[in-house]
């Protein structure tokens, strides 16, 4: 038991990766009052949530109490300090992360350095979080597996802040993008996974909630080209990239979404101005 703690917790990653995100250790406390850390500096991200008590935190020019459902986070190379109330102590959890991505994740839900506290209301949910990434840390034979494992909460616990953020803040219009440029993404990205698939675009249409008249009009001011001609081409340049290998050309078409393979060297003559067979020879 750390003296200073009527209950701390701690989980350290036995094998973290230096990449886009990784998490350090974990923990969770219940300090003494008037429990204090720093003025110090940390080389790593470290998030704090609140879970009961209050403490006051304080970075740079920012001087704040913080109380049940409030977080803060601390940048690496940040001057920070915090301390326990002393009459009703914080009880709160933690997690240090580090990675390339950090930082842009950090912004994706609403954390930057101008702004390291923010407020969520489901803190029931976010204890649990804290504590699954915690619990991954289990000593055991796989600690690649462990440290995936605490990756994967913490990405959601980043969720939870991020939604926190969007409901709250007056600005929230940035952290979230226009529903209509969110709905051609996704018709962007299911066009690029799933061209292989017998794809309608009526259906596609209906299931974003336009009619398909219109969702040409929007599609086609964000690509340049309508839902049908993006699905040739997207089409069209994988056809030639798996020309370039062992498969025949009856499985080149259905690989790409036809079944006719006849069907399919028409459509690659009107593209490319040559057969599969001729295009295949020509790469030779």
């Amino acid at each position: 038991m750390n003296p200073e703690h009527y209950e701390f917790m701690v989980g350290f990653n036995p094998q973290p990766e230096e990449r886009e995100l990784t998490v350090l250790f974990s923990g969770e406390g219940r300090p003494i009052p008037g429990h204090k850390m720093g003025p110090s500096v940390h080389d790593y991200y470290l998030i704090h949530t609140v879970l009961t008590g209050e403490g006051h935190f304080q970075s740079g020019s920012l001087s704040q109490t913080c109380r049940a459902g409030d977080t803060f986070v601390i940048f690496p190379g940040s001057l920070f300090s915090y301390q326990a109330d002393s009459s009703n102590p914080w009880h709160y959890a933690w997690v240090a992360l580090q990675g390339e991505d950090v930082q842009q994740l950090f912004a994706e839900v609403g954390i930057i350095r101008g702004r390291p506290l923010q407020q969520a209301a489901n803190v029931a949910e976010l204890h649990h979080l804290y504590e699954r990434i915690r619990l991954s840390f289990k000593q055991s034979a796989y600690p690649r597996l462990e440290n995936l494992e605490a990756s994967g909460w913490l990405r959601l616990l980043l969720c939870q802040l991020g939604l926190a953020n969007a409901a709250s803040l007056p600005e929230h219009s940035v952290l979230l993008p226009d529903v209509i440029e969110l709905q051609i993404d996704q018709a962007i990205r299911w066009l690029s996974l799933q061209f292989h698939q017998q794809i309608s675009i009526d259906q596609l249409a209906s299931t974003l909630g336009y009619h398909r008249a219109h969702l040409s009009k929007v599609f086609k001011q964000r690509t340049g080209l309508s839902p049908k001609q993006y699905l040739l081409k997207v089409r069209m340049d994988k056809a030639q990239a798996l020309l370039n290998g062992p498969l025949t050309i009856d499985q080149v078409a259905t690989s790409v979404g036809y079944n006719d393979a006849l069907y399919f060297s028409r459509h690659f003559r009107k593209w490319c101005g040559m057969s599969p067979s001729e295009f295949r020879s020509s790469l030779r």
